[in-house]
């Protein structure tokens, strides 16, 4: 009998409950640590700050302090907006030949007969560059060398749903953060009276997904999006009650605020009772402030005509692009502006059909309200620290969708998942550069994949943010808004 053996007779067998115990110490601690780290976070030392939103430091120095991400519901198409293809001309009513690494949806339409169409409007050279985009960007235009864009964007699906939830949260499925969400747990709030991220919808309504779209995900709610009403009164029941002063309401919450931290100072393992007070005192803070910073009507004539407050056709928009500049000058960090509804073509960017006159109808809708949010931030100085995006959740094809050669009125476009035309402007980025390039036809990129989590990466570098740092244990994992990490597009970047 060998040693070993010798040494295995003498040793005690492990009573089955120790072996139980042990085995699952391990499953058990990894169960413990994704309750836990899906709390709120932890409360803060005696004396100190203990609001979620406070101020935090970034990882390097920031080039932008804020972001104003513009979302396009509906798939723009590249091809009748900032990207101007001859070739789409050149092959007007015939075959698009085979193009190469598609896959999918798009490449089974490439095998059967896809007619190109040509761009709906002219385009038009713009700026000192001669930039040409569309025609129909008649005020954006001028302004395109202010513009940094990002060409032949990846996403992982061709249907609206999880495009859109991955534009917004870096995953195709529900139950992610959106960006605004990693921002504010990332950074805090510049504002003490205001949410640090808000969302303003389309008045006629919102897009695929709802607030999934600016949710907080498995993070603390403390950062999900408080979305404004797009019309009407921008936040409902803000002022105070009938008979109840702002001296009365402080020292009513005084009175909660204390019988709350007595609750919460005998069960510290509720680390979420500190974030409710903190929501109680927000609450307060926003019916002192938040009158004063929605009322656009101290807005002179001059800047309400500035962002189309004076046409139909525009004052939607606009109304949502003047909020969102009020609301970076108070400190806000995270503005989600939505243009569009739910698959709507005439409400939005989703045009399978009839594309040009709808898309004549969005352009209009926002041209005028985009350039005057660029140019009054540019007046007041807070471009130089306010990053603006514009993007969509996919482009659309080069082949005709409906209708027929004779009846361009009625054709559309189909959704395309490797087109995505998206630009940045504002706090470090570098103006009339360009990130990637598409093909001849503009249905996906050439060269080195772009894909969604590098602009994800690009705009938290921007806001002074390292993607793989920022990161939240959940279920186990460290998290992040780029997965398995994006590379920032240096080329936008000054």
């Amino acid at each position: 009998m060998s040693i070993d053996a010798i040494d295995r007779e003498k040793r005690p067998l492990m009573p089955r409950r120790d072996v139980l115990r042990r085995s699952l110490n391990g499953i058990g601690a990894l169960a413990l640590a994704s309750m836990l780290a899906d709390e709120a976070r932890p409360a803060a030392p005696p004396g100190a700050d203990a609001n979620p939103l406070s101020p935090k430091k970034p990882h390097f120095p920031p080039a932008a302090k804020r972001c104003i991400f513009l979302f396009m519901s509906g798939g723009v198409s590249q091809v009748d907006t900032f990207e101007h293809k001859p070739a789409l001309t050149k092959f007007a009513d015939k075959t698009v030949p085979a193009l190469p690494h598609l896959k999918g949806e798009i490449a089974a339409n490439l095998t059967k007969n896809a007619i190109a169409m040509p761009e709906m409007f002219p385009f038009a050279p713009f700026g000192e560059s001669g930039r040409k985009v569309s025609s129909l960007f008649e005020r954006l235009g001028p302004l395109v060398d202010r513009l940094a864009f990002v060409h032949g964007i990846i996403g992982e699906s061709n249907n609206h749903g999880p495009a859109t939830l991955q534009i917004h949260t870096g995953s195709e499925l529900q139950g992610s953060p959106s960006v605004g969400s990693w921002l504010t747990y990332g950074l805090g709030s510049e504002s003490h009276e205001l949410p640090g991220y808000v969302v303003i919808c389309d008045p006629r309504g919102e897009p695929t997904n709802g607030n999934g779209c600016w949710s907080a995900g498995f993070l603390p709610a403390s950062f999900q999006g408080t979305p404004l009403n797009s019309k009407g009164p921008p936040i409902v029941d803000l002022d105070f009650p009938a008979g109840m002063s702002p001296a009365r309401a402080r020292r009513e919450l005084d009175l909660i605020r204390r019988l709350n931290e007595r609750h919460a100072a005998l069960r510290s393992e509720h680390q979420e009772l500190e974030a409710r007070i903190a929501a109680y005192e927000l609450a307060y803070r926003m019916q002192m402030a938040a009158p004063e910073a929605i009322d656009i009507s101290q807005e002179t004539e001059h800047i309400q005509k500035l962002y189309g407050l004076d046409r139909p056709q525009t004052q939607g928009f606009g109304r949502q692009c003047l909020l969102a500049r009020r609301l970076a000058e108070r400190g806000v960090r995270f503005t989600l502006l939505v243009h569009g509804v739910t698959n709507s073509g005439e409400m939005g960017w989703d045009h399978h059909g009839a594309i040009k006159p709808n898309i004549k109808k969005a352009i209009g809708e926002v041209d005028l309200p985009i350039a005057g949010l660029l140019t009054d931030l540019d007046q007041r100085g807070l471009l130089d620290d306010t990053l603006v995006v514009f993007t969509s959740e996919m482009g659309r094809t080069p082949f005709r969708q409906l209708g027929t050669p004779a009846d361009l009125d009625k054709a559309g476009r189909d959704h395309n998942q490797y087109g995505l035309c998206s630009w940045l402007a504002g706090a470090g980025v570098k103006a009339g550069a360009d990130a990637g390039a598409t093909d001849d036809f503009g249905v996906r990129g050439v060269g080195e994949d772009i894909l969604m989590r590098d602009l994800h990466a690009t705009i938290l570098y921007l806001i002074g943010l390292e993607d793989s740092t920022l990161t939240y244990l959940h279920e186990g994992r460290f998290k992040r808004l780029t997965d398995l990490g994006g590379r920032v597009l240096d080329d936008v970047v000054a």
